[in-house]
């Protein structure tokens, strides 16, 4: 039997090949534009047949109709490795569960520990080969599917075809069913407008990048805002090792500042695990061999960022206790997103020869009833911690930048007051006394 035979075979309506899940089931989502548009819909549909079906997904930008049309989670629960907007929101309304993790231990935790009954995602057409592509997933998509009974294929006609390391694609032989259909355009996330603070913490962070450094650029305005900035500076030979893939590569790309030929490590190659962003951004990647994707395992692990020499890791957070203690992922016990590959790269980049890891967050934020609260806080309460102490390097915000590495509890306070919004420095330093963290001036006699 040739591909196409094979793929004929295989073929099936949504609602057929949904017709596999039973209840109790564990099913994948995948993530990003990976997400099955059809399947979704067609499992949504079968609400009333099933029970206690668990669901696995992360960065999903909605709706998913397994969920939408279950309020009272009597028949779907879904979970989140990574929050979304979306999927943020459904946290807030009790459903979406979030799932711990380290995103370069996701398919080892899969491999190791988790079932998967039915493992479903989005993939570009099967080529002559018989190979799907596993485009904008790919991070994670084959080690899901190798763990899973099941495997249901979506064909989406707008996804890129990514080229790859190695697991960016999968085989017809290794799928049991292929559903196609009409899809909507992919979602698209066009760069956010700086704000003031934006670009005064990236004024801060451009001193310490040189010519040649190879970039990791995290989720939000902040990342966009440094690529941005970097277009218009004197800087050359850029290179890229990132989990997400967004726009500010490209803009990069096109200002001639992203060649990847200083790269220590895969010289040449724009490194990525997972790719959301605007329609010129999946135009760019499609069939690039500037740009490769792979395993997350692989890409985020520490020992492998560790490899690149003058490594910059760029990421935001939501707030940082007087220890040094970063929050990333959550307003006291909301969850806002996840720990993600932050871990991952504030850890490789501070092993890189010449690397640096920077955490960024304006030094305040503004409650719905209009009152301004420090970012900078005595200690968390109830806040995920993302990033320990220990692994606490470059902390910046709009008033400057600070580096905790080998400092006491004493210096971290002193340094992190340093860069609090004037308003809330008094109030922090009278903290850290009560804290026993604050050394005060210092008396010496002789």
């Amino acid at each position: 039997m040739d591909v196409y035979q094979e793929y004929a075979a295989k073929l099936r309506t949504p609602e057929e090949a949904v017709e596999v899940i039973k209840s109790g089931d564990w099913v994948d989502y995948s993530t990003n534009v990976g997400f099955p548009y059809l399947l979704d819909r067609a499992l949504a549909k079968r609400r009333d047949e099933l029970c206690d079906v668990k669901i696995r997904g992360n960065l999903s930008f909605g709706p998913i109709e397994a969920v939408e049309c279950d309020p009272l989670r009597e028949h779907f629960t879904y979970n989140s490795w990574h929050c979304s907007a979306y999927e943020r929101q459904l946290c807030d309304r009790g459903l979406c569960n979030y799932i711990p993790m380290i995103f370069h231990l996701v398919v080892p935790y899969y491999r190791h520990f988790l079932t998967v009954n039915v493992a479903m995602t989005s993939v570009t057409p099967m080529d002559r080969h018989g190979y799907f592509n596993l485009s904008c997933a790919a991070g994670v998509a084959k080690g899901i599917l190798e763990c899973a009974d099941i495997v249901i294929l979506e064909v989406n006609e707008h996804l890129p075809r990514i080229l790859g390391g190695f697991d960016e694609s999968i085989h017809i032989s290794q799928v049991d069913y292929v559903v196609e259909g009409v899809h909507p355009p992919l979602p698209q996330f066009p760069m956010e407008k700086p704000t003031r603070e934006d670009i005064l913490i990236a004024e801060h962070i451009l001193p310490h990048i040189r010519d040649g450094a190879t970039l990791q650029l995290g989720i939000g305005a902040m990342p966009n805002v440094i690529g941005t900035m970097l277009c218009q500076s004197d800087l050359k030979d850029l290179g890229m090792h990132t989990e997400l893939c967004g726009d500010a590569y490209y803009e990069l790309w096109k200002a001639g500042k992203l060649t990847n030929e200083r790269k220590s490590f895969q010289r040449g190659k724009g490194v990525t695990g997972i790719v959301f962003g605007s329609k010129k951004l999946y135009d760019w990647v499609d069939m690039n061999p500037g740009v490769i994707i792979e395993p997350l395992e692989f890409v985020n692990d520490p020992e492998t960022i560790a490899r690149i020499d003058n490594m910059i890791s760029i990421n935001s957070c939501i707030a940082v206790d007087l220890y040094g203690q970063i929050c990333a992922e959550s307003v006291g016990l909301r969850q806002i997103s996840g720990t993600g590959g932050q871990l991952d790269y504030v850890t490789g980049a501070a092993m890189a020869r010449g690397g640096k890891a920077f955490i960024c967050m304006p030094s305040t934020f503004v409650d719905r009833q209009g009152v301004r609260h420090s970012n900078i806080v005595p200690h968390f309460e109830g806040d995920i911690v993302t990033d320990p102490r220990s692994q606490a390097y470059f902390i910046v915000t709009e008033y400057g930048v600070v580096n905790l590495v080998g400092r006491t509890t004493w210096e971290r306070a002193e340094m992190l007051i340093s860069i609090a919004h004037p308003d809330f420095r008094e109030d922090l330093i009278r903290a850290a006394e009560k804290q026993k963290i604050w050394r005060g001036s210092p008396r010496c006699r002789i």
